[in-house]
C-alpha cells in the first residue's frame, strides 16, 4: 500500500511538472510569436508631404472626372482637352482670329451644309439629316455657379482678414503672390496665361503624383530654409515694425 501511494505521488509530480512544462513552453512561443509580429510590423514614418496634404494627389483634384482629365488617367480624353486647348490658343494668339469672327464663321459653315443636306434629300429621295435638340441641362450650371460663389465669397474672407492686420506672414506672402502676378501679366497676354495655366494643370500633377517620393524631400529642404530666412527677417525688420492692438480694449 505504501508503494502504490507513492508511485500515486511520483506520477501526480511528473504531471504537474509536464503542465508547468507546457504553460511556459506556450507562453514562451506566443512570446516569441508576438515579438516576430512586431518585428515584422514595419512602422510608417511621418512622411512630409507638399502643402500638408494627408489625401492623394486624386483625391485633392477632388477624385471625380477632372482628377482622371488632369492625372492622365484616361489618356485619349486627356490629349484631346489639351489638344483642344492648343487649337484654340494657335487660332487666336498666332493667327490672330477672333472669337466673335470664329464663331460666326462656325456657325455659317454648320447652317450651310445642314441647309444643303436637307434640299438634297428631295433630290435623291433620302431622310431629312436628324438635327438633335440642344438643350442645357439647369443642375450643372447652378452647381458650377455654386462652387464659384463659394471660391469668391472665400477668397473675400481671406482678403479681409489680412487686411485687418492680424497675420504679417499671410500679408507679405499675398502680396508676393500678387507681385508676381502683375510681372507676369505684363509679360504675357490673358489668353497666353491662361494657356500656361490649362498646360500647366496637365503637366504638373501627373509629374508630382509619379514622382512624389523624390520632390517631396527637397520641397521639405526648400520650406525649412525659407522659414529660417523669414525667421531672420523677421527678427531684423518685422519685429522692429509697430503695430496697434489687435484686439479692441475693453471698456471699464
Amino acid at each position: 500500500m505504501a508503494e502504490q501511494a507513492e508511485n500515486k505521488e511520483e506520477s501526480l509530480m511528473e504531471k504537474i511538472a509536464d503542465k508547468i512544462h507546457f504553460d511556459h513552453s506556450s507562453s514562451s512561443s506566443s512570446d516569441s510569436d508576438s515579438d516576430t509580429k512586431s518585428a515584422a510590423a514595419p512602422v510608417k514614418p511621418n512622411i512630409w508631404r507638399l502643402f500638408g496634404r494627408e489625401k492623394p494627389v486624386h483625391h485633392v483634384f477632388g477624385g471625380g472626372k477632372p482628377a482622371d482629365v488632369f492625372l492622365w488617367r484616361n489618356k485619349k480624353i486627356s490629349a484631346s482637352v489639351l489638344g483642344g486647348a492648343t487649337a484654340i490658343w494657335v487660332l487666336f494668339e498666332l493667327l490672330e482670329y477672333y472669337l466673335l469672327g470664329l464663331v460666326c464663321h462656325l456657325l455659317i459653315f454648320t447652317l450651310a451644309i445642314l441647309f444643303l443636306w436637307s434640299n438634297a434629300t428631295t433630290f435623291i429621295n433620302k431622310k431629312r439629316p436628324h438635327i438633335p435638340q440642344i438643350h442645357l441641362p439647369e443642375e450643372p450650371i447652378l452647381e458650377i455657379a455654386s462652387a464659384l460663389s463659394i471660391e469668391i465669397n472665400r477668397a473675400f474672407s481671406v482678403l479681409r482678414e489680412i487686411a485687418s492686420g492680424r497675420d504679417m506672414k499671410k500679408f507679405l506672402a499675398v502680396v508676393a503672390g500678387l507681385w508676381v502676378l502683375s510681372v507676369i501679366g505684363n509679360c504675357f497676354n490673358f489668353l497666353t496665361l491662361f494657356y500656361i495655366s490649362f498646360v500647366l494643370l496637365h503637366t504638373v500633377p501627373v509629374l508630382y503624383d509619379k514622382y512624389e517620393d523624390k520632390v517631396d524631400p527637397l520641397a521639405e529642404k526648400a520650406m525649412q530654409e525659407i522659414k529660417k530666412q523669414y525667421a531672420v527677417f523677421d527678427a531684423k525688420v518685422l519685429s522692429k515694425i509697430p503695430i496697434g492692438p489687435l484686439k479692441d480694449k475693453k471698456k471699464v
